[in-house]
């Protein structure tokens, strides 16, 4: 049981820290802007999908929070 609080408490912690690092999670699309017969043109948009420094500080108090109650066990 303490080794699973403890491994949730990690991923949380490093979770958190990432989280607050990179702000946001880009991606690529590929879109189709004209196609003509067996002409085709496309291009590559990036895309972003913010995430609130709240739920990386949240996700990064609750990994401690966690790592302390398992330390005092």
């Amino acid at each position: 049981m303490r080794s699973g609080v403890l491994i949730i408490a990690i991923v949380l912690i490093a979770i958190g820290v990432i989280s607050l690092a990179y702000e946001g999670i880009t991606y690529t699309t590929r879109e189709k802007i004209l196609e003509v017969g067996p002409l085709r043109a496309t291009a590559e948009k990036e895309k972003t999908i913010p995430l609130p420094p709240i739920l990386g500080g949240l996700a990064l108090a609750g990994g401690v929070v966690l790592l302390v109650v398992a330390a005092r066990r």
